[in-house]
C-alpha cells in the first residue's frame, strides 16, 4: 500500500513539474512603493518593488492579499466560455479531470455547468492556461516565489446552486494537504473572483494568521447531506478563531499561503466561478532529482 501511495504520489509531483508557466474584502491595490526593508523581517514575500511595505505586512501577519481589479473582464469572459465549452465537452483536454456536486449530479444527469463543481488539472487547455500567463497574475506571484515560477496545480472551481443538501460548501482546509512537494514559503495560490462573490453565494472565508501554524489533519467532515469528492476538511481547528468573508468584485484576485486555512459556504444564488492555480518556484534539476528520491521513499 505504501509503494502505491509512494507511486501516486511521484505521478502527480512529475505531472505538475512537467508544465512550467512561462469582514470585506482589504482593499489593497494602489500604488506600490519599492521595497526596502531588511530581510529577515519578513518570513512569506520576497524583495520586491511590487508591493508596498504595507501589503508586505499585511500578508506576512494575515497569509493573504486581496488586490482589486487585477484581471480584465473580457478575459474572465473568455475563461468563463471555455468553461462552459468543456462542460459541454465541445473541447476534451488531455489530463483534465471533470468533477460533479454529489447532490447534483443526481438529478442533472446531462453534464453542464449546473452539475459540474470543478476542473482540475487544466494546464492542456491553451485558453484556460493562459490565466498562468497573465502578467498581471506574475507580477504580484513573483512577489512570493521569485522569478523562476512554476505552475502546480491548475482547477477552474464552479459552485452552483445548492439543491438543499449544502454540498455546494467547501469545508476549511490548508490547500499543502494536497501538495507532494515542499517548501510551503515558496507556494502561493492565486485565486480570482469570476463574478461578485458574497456570503450568499459562497464567498471564500479565510482565517487570518492560520498560515503561521503546522499542517493539520484533514479527513472528509461527516455532512448529512454528502460531500464532494477531494473535499477534505481539517477536523480540530480552533472553532473561536476569527474568520473574514472576502466579499470580492469580478476581476479581484486574492493571493495567499497554502497553509492558510479557508474554505466556502454554500450557494443560495444562481452560483459563480472562479480561476484558482498554485504556483511555487521552480527546482534545479539537482533539487528535482532530491525531492523525487524524497517521495520514493514515502
Amino acid at each position: 500500500m505504501d509503494q502505491l501511495r509512494a507511486g501516486a504520489r511521484l505521478r502527480i509531483l512529475l505531472g505538475h513539474l512537467g508544465h512550467p508557466s512561462a469582514a470585506v474584502a482589504h482593499s489593497t491595490s494602489g500604488t506600490a512603493s519599492p521595497a526596502s526593508f531588511q530581510p529577515q523581517q519578513f518570513q512569506y514575500t520576497l524583495d520586491n518593488n511590487v508591493l508596498s511595505l504595507e501589503q508586505r505586512k499585511f500578508y506576512e501577519e494575515n497569509g493573504y492579499l486581496v488586490i482589486k481589479n487585477l484581471v480584465s473582464h473580457a478575459d474572465i469572459q473568455r475563461f468563463r466560455s471555455e468553461f462552459e465549452r468543456i462542460c459541454r465537452k465541445e473541447v476534451r483536454p488531455p489530463g483534465l479531470m471533470v468533477m460533479k456536486d454529489v447532490a447534483i449530479v443526481k438529478s442533472e444527469q446531462n453534464l453542464s455547468e449546473k452539475s459540474v463543481t470543478k476542473i482540475q488539472n487544466f494546464q492542456e487547455d491553451e485558453e484556460l492556461f493562459r490565466y498562468c500567463t497573465l502578467p498581471e497574475i506574475l507580477k504580484y506571484v513573483e512577489c512570493f516565489t521569485g522569478p523562476n515560477i512554476m505552475a502546480m496545480n491548475t482547477m477552474l472551481i464552479n459552485k452552483p446552486p445548492d439543491v438543499g443538501k449544502k454540498t455546494s460548501r467547501h469545508p476549511l482546509h490548508q490547500d499543502l494537504h494536497f501538495f507532494p512537494f515542499r517548501p510551503s514559503n515558496l507556494i502561493v495560490c492565486a485565486w480570482t473572483a469570476m463574478e461578485h462573490i458574497d456570503r450568499n453565494n459562497g464567498c471564500l472565508v479565510v482565517l487570518p494568521g492560520t498560515h503561521k501554524g503546522p499542517l493539520k489533519p484533514h479527513d472528509y467532515p461527516q455532512w448529512e447531506g454528502g460531500v464532494n469528492i477531494m473535499y477534505h476538511g481539517i477536523q480540530d481547528y480552533e472553532k473561536n478563531n476569527a474568520r473574514v468573508h472576502l466579499v470580492m468584485e469580478k476581476g479581484d484576485t486574492v493571493f495567499f499561503h497554502p497553509l492558510l486555512i479557508h474554505g466556502s459556504g454554500r450557494n443560495r444564488t444562481q452560483g459563480f466561478r472562479k480561476v484558482c492555480v498554485h504556483v511555487a518556484a521552480a527546482l534545479r534539476d539537482d533539487e528535482l532529482e532530491t525531492k523525487i528520491l524524497r517521495y520514493m521513499k514515502m
